[in-house]
C-alpha cells in the first residue's frame, strides 16, 4: 500500500521527475507524458461519476483504479531481472472492458451517423474523457516507438478499448442513445 506523508518534496523544481524505479527523467519525457494523459482521463472520469449513478457507476470506479494501475505500469521501465515485481496490466482487465462493452452495446440501435459529443452531462463528459484517452493512446504509441523505452503492451490495448467502451457508455447514458447529437453532414453550408 502506499503511504504518502509528504506532499511536496522539491525534487521536480528543476523541471524532473522520478520514475517508479528511482531513477530520474525529464517532466517532458514521453514515459511522464503519457501517464499525465491517463492521470487526466482519470480525472475527467471523476466529473463523469458525479452524474452517474448505479452499475455504471461502478463500472467507472473499477475504470478509475485500473487508471492507476496503468500509471504504475507505465512509470516503471520493464526491465530484465528486475529486483521486484512491477504491476502490470493484464489481459483480465482488458476482457472486463471487453464484456461491459458488449454488455451495453447489446441495449444500442446502430448508428446511422456520427455521434457528436453531448446528450447528458454524463454524456458529454464521457466524449471528453475519451478523446484525453485517444490522445494518451497517441502519446503511448510514441513511447512504444523509441527503443529504449520498453513498455507494456497491454497498456495500449487497455487504452484501446477504454476508449471504445466510453464511446458505448456515452450513448448507453444518452437514454440507451435516444439522447445521441447525431452529426448531419454539410447542414450548414447553405446559410
Amino acid at each position: 500500500m502506499v503511504k504518502l506523508t509528504k506532499i511536496y518534496t522539491r525534487g521536480g523544481d528543476t523541471g524532473e521527475t522520478s520514475l517508479g524505479d528511482g531513477s530520474r527523467v525529464a517532466k517532458s519525457s514521453a514515459r511522464v507524458a503519457s501517464y499525465g494523459e491517463v492521470d487526466e482521463a482519470n480525472a475527467v472520469l471523476g466529473i463523469v461519476r458525479l452524474y452517474v449513478e448505479g452499475p455504471e457507476n461502478a463500472v467507472l470506479a473499477r475504470i478509475q483504479n485500473d487508471l492507476f494501475d496503468i500509471g504504475a505500469d507505465l512509470c516503471v521501465p520493464i526491465v530484465e531481472n528486475p529486483e521486484h515485481a512491477a504491476l502490470r496490466v493484464t489481459q483480465a482487465q482488458v476482457d472486463w472492458l471487453e464484456q461491459q462493452i458488449d454488455r451495453m452495446n447489446a441495449e444500442l440501435a446502430p448508428l446511422n451517423s456520427f455521434v457528436l459529443p453531448g446528450g447528458t452531462m454524463a454524456g458529454a463528459f464521457l466524449h471528453q474523457a475519451r478523446t484525453v484517452v485517444r490522445r494518451a493512446e497517441r502519446v503511448l504509441v510514441g513511447l512504444l516507438a523509441a527503443a529504449d523505452e520498453p513498455v507494456n503492451r497491454l497498456v495500449l490495448v487497455y487504452l484501446n478499448r477504454l476508449s471504445d467502451l466510453l464511446f458505448v457508455m456515452s450513448r448507453y447514458l444518452n437514454d440507451k442513445g435516444a439522447n445521441d447529437v447525431l452529426w448531419v453532414p454539410a447542414a450548414n453550408r447553405g446559410e
